[in-house]
């Protein structure tokens, strides 16, 4: 599919990925089997039944056997007495996993590739197993004596047949397309991203849809200057989309506890992530396109219109970035890195209180020849 152009775009992120942080961020689904004091997983034998101890998406212990089931509320409650403390650190790394998806949601600049580090082809090889030729049965002394043993028999072996052909054609064809696959991406590598503007497009768009994004990340892109400028949009999440609870273990119960994230604390969230959206894919096409000298990105909301049941389109930041000067900060210390402030060391355009609200700003043209 065609990506790119003045009014090409495409979403980034998992399949089942949604707008809003849901279930599938916040509370991602972990199952423990029982866990001891060192949190190592294990199964807990009660009456000579294995019983599996997890905790499901809302943050609620569970108990079931070893099909399945949930388990009988008496068991439970002598479960909870012989378990107390193992059920507890399955909570509490629950709780941990649940925070650090949270704070993940601020940090997408992390993993920021080194654009000082020129794209180099790797060979990959087909991993996927040849399919094995079937072991032929055999009618014996039955099929000897009797004719419609031998023929079962015969038919079933000529369907192992028919299936194992069908399979290597398959599995043929798979390596083959493979192979060529990797042929392609080869030749992108070692000629293509340096003068072909499609397969400039078709590469970067490879490598920002490997990346697991936490939610769709609507962009749309313009390469022109022969590969040696890129325009970029964003559109960003809005603040509502942000998480606004944060989970706790409470002192007793055996289900996660949850509190109203401070609307500083959500505020700040959401700078760090709307701010290391524009960031990460800053830095996926200096990395991935050695060609390109300059990108301009402007990142905009769809906030609703005061006056009509319409969404309005503010743009939010745009900022002009030369490679000598992407090229110049510490890919290794990224952690480190303040990215709401990273920004004011390139042409910046953006109107922001001291709390971190933003507010609607003229983006950078076509052109880019203002000041």
């Amino acid at each position: 599919m065609n990506l790119f152009g003045s009014d090409a775009g495409w979403t980034l992120g998992p399949k089942d990925a949604t707008v809003g942080i849901g279930k599938r961020v916040a509370y991602p689904h972990t199952t423990f089997t029982g866990a001891g004091p060192t949190g190592r997983t294990r199964e807990t034998a009660y009456a000579n039944m294995p019983i599996t101890i997890g905790v499901d998406d809302d943050g609620v212990v569970y108990f079931r056997d070893e099909y399945g089931n949930s388990l009988a509320e008496n068991l439970i409650s002598q479960v909870k007495k012989q378990q107390g403390d193992s059920i507890r650190n399955i909570l509490q790394k629950k709780c941990n996993e649940i925070t650090a998806k949270i704070e993940s949601i601020g940090e997408l600049h992390i993993d920021t590739p080194d654009c000082n580090v020129v794209p180099r082809y790797i060979r990959q090889e087909f991993t996927a197993a040849a399919p094995t030729r079937p072991v032929a049965h055999k009618s014996g002394v039955m099929g000897m004596l009797f004719k419609s043993r031998r023929e079962r028999v015969e038919t079933q072996n000529a369907e192992q047949r028919r299936q194992f052909e069908e399979d290597c054609k398959e599995w043929q064809a798979a390596k083959c397309r493979f192979e060529e696959a990797d042929a392609r991406r080869k030749n992108a590598i070692e000629a293509g991203i340096y003068s072909d503007i499609g397969v400039m497009e078709m590469f970067l768009e490879e490598n920002l849809q490997s990346i697991i994004w936490p939610r769709e990340t609507t962009i749309s892109m313009e390469i022109v200057d022969d590969g040696g400028k890129l325009f970029v949009d964003i559109d960003l999440p809005e603040m509502q989309d942000m998480p606004n609870k944060i989970p706790s273990v409470p002192q007793r119960g055996y289900k996660l506890s949850e509190k109203e994230m401070p609307a500083a604390q959500i505020q700040r969230l959401y700078m760090r992530h709307v701010h290391g959206i524009g960031f990460r894919i800053l830095g996926e096409i200096f990395s991935a396109l050695p060609t390109v000298r300059s990108v301009v990105l402007s990142a905009c909301s769809r906030r609703a219109a005061p006056s009509a049941d319409l969404l309005a389109e503010e743009y939010l930041y745009s900022l002009r970035v030369e490679r000598d000067s992407w090229a110049r900060l510490e890919f290794d210390n990224l952690k480190n890195l303040d990215i709401v402030k990273a920004f004011e060391q390139f042409d910046l355009r953006r109107s922001m209180s001291e709390s971190g609200v933003l507010m609607p700003i003229e983006p950078f043209g076509l052109n880019c020849q203002e000041n």
